[in-house]
């Protein structure tokens, strides 16, 4: 694999309630120490007064050593603004797990864009509920482990999982078409750092063949979310959707076809904005930047 990125950068993510001269003294924070803005984006949320921005600046020539900028960063702005942030760095990849199950469309997309260069991460691990996809994570040289579910077993090895996820230092749970509802301890280990893909016929068509329930009333689109797993089911803030078009000449077979279609595309959208620091969350919704 390759990846070519450009000169080493810094990626902030911040939030406040709305103050004049905030983006002013960010600005000013990373000029003053030599850092080169090579993108700012900014958003207010006029009926809640609050500030959203991410910026990012190359680094190599900053005058603050990386292990500093939180610490110069909160005494020069945070404090200030009352300012809540997160950095991240453009040469600390981050780890992935994928989580599936039978159904192997996302997996194949995802491990596609991961081994041509597309994204600049890790994916040391997959993890399932079932064998099927095993030869998958064999052919890719992907670590594979399989942990059979059951009613009485469930909390036993969700806790295995979490000790994988910690042992490898994941950082982020895709779940490409994981048939399993996460309980709410493994959720709270990884506050929207579980990204889910999921049909959006709900509520009009709930089960477990919502393609065929569609199909049969004659539906003209159909659609995809990708959202952050929190524990209400299927209610984290949602990060993408898409719909497709479909028309009383597509069969079932032609329906479920588009479906997956989407549901790879809109899943790798997500992914690559949450590991390219392009997403906030706040009160359970998302700004996702361009």
């Amino acid at each position: 694999m390759s990846f070519n990125d450009e000169n080493e950068s810094a990626t902030l993510l911040i939030n406040c309630m709305d103050k004049k001269g905030i983006v002013a003294s960010v600005a000013n924070f990373i000029s003053s120490n030599n850092g080169n803005i090579v993108s700012l984006e900014q958003h207010i949320d006029g009926l809640k007064n609050m500030f959203f921005m991410r910026v990012k600046w190359d680094i190599k020539d900053f005058k603050i050593k990386k292990e500093d900028i939180n610490f110069e960063f909160q005494k020069e702005c945070g404090e200030k603004f009352e300012i809540k942030w997160q950095i991240f760095f453009s040469n600390e990849k981050p780890k992935i797990a994928l989580f599936v199950s039978k159904l192997s469309h996302c997996l194949y997309d995802i491990l596609y864009r991961y081994y041509s260069g597309e994204w600049n991460v890790d994916i040391p691990l997959i993890i399932s509920n079932h064998k099927d996809l095993q030869d998958i994570a064999e052919k890719f040289s992907i670590k594979y482990e399989y942990f059979p579910i059951n009613k009485e077993n469930k909390l036993e090895q969700e806790e295995r999982e979490k000790e994988l996820l910690k042992k490898h230092n994941i950082n982020l749970v895709v779940l490409a078409r994981y048939m399993q509802i996460l309980s709410s301890d493994f959720v709270k280990e990884f506050p929207n750092k579980i990204i889910n893909i999921h049909h959006s016929f709900l509520p009009a068509f709930p089960g477990a063949r919502p393609y065929d329930a569609a199909y049969n009333r004659g539906v003209k689109i159909i659609g995809v979310t990708s959202h952050y797993v929190t524990e209400e089911l299927d209610a984290g803030p949602i990060i993408e959707q898409d719909v497709v078009k479909v028309s009383h000449t597509d069969s079932i077979e032609d329906i479920i076809r588009k479906g997956k279609d989407l549901e790879k595309v809109v899943l790798s959208r997500s992914v690559q904005k949450h590991i390219r620091r392009k997403i906030l969350t706040y009160n359970n919704k998302t700004i996702v930047f361009d």
